[in-house]
């Protein structure tokens, strides 16, 4: 009798690790679809980065270097607003007819390449 049950106990083992490598399998396939698919999209997100970087660098080739760049000219507009956008006096009030050394470097100062 103990011989029959030692068979038993081997053969249910048997079930249970060609279960347990079925699973592993089907685990192992489903990582690979879902690998070929991030490095597809990798892929694709290199190109889109690579033809945005040509994008930038054609634009920045036809800008016109003596224009002032959005936020520049935001800082420019405040100052003709008579507000300071100089570190020193930031969001103060210019006096009427006043100018400001600090403001117009901070809008123009490094500007120019």
């Amino acid at each position: 009798m103990n011989e029959s049950l030692d068979k038993s106990e081997i053969y249910d083992r048997f079930t249970q690790v060609t279960k347990q490598t079925k699973d592993l399998l089907d685990n192992m396939e489903q990582l690979q679809t879902r690998m070929t698919e991030i490095l597809e999209e990798n892929a694709e997100l290199s190109i889109e980065n690579e033809h945005l970087h040509q994008v930038i660098v054609k634009t920045q080739d036809q800008s016109d270097p003596s224009e002032l760049s959005n936020p520049r000219q935001n800082l420019q507009k405040l100052y003709e607003q008579g507000f300071h956008v100089c570190n020193e006096y930031y969001g103060k009030r210019l006096e009427r007819n006043e100018s400001c050394t600090f403001c117009l470097d901070a809008i123009f100062g490094r500007h120019q390449k």
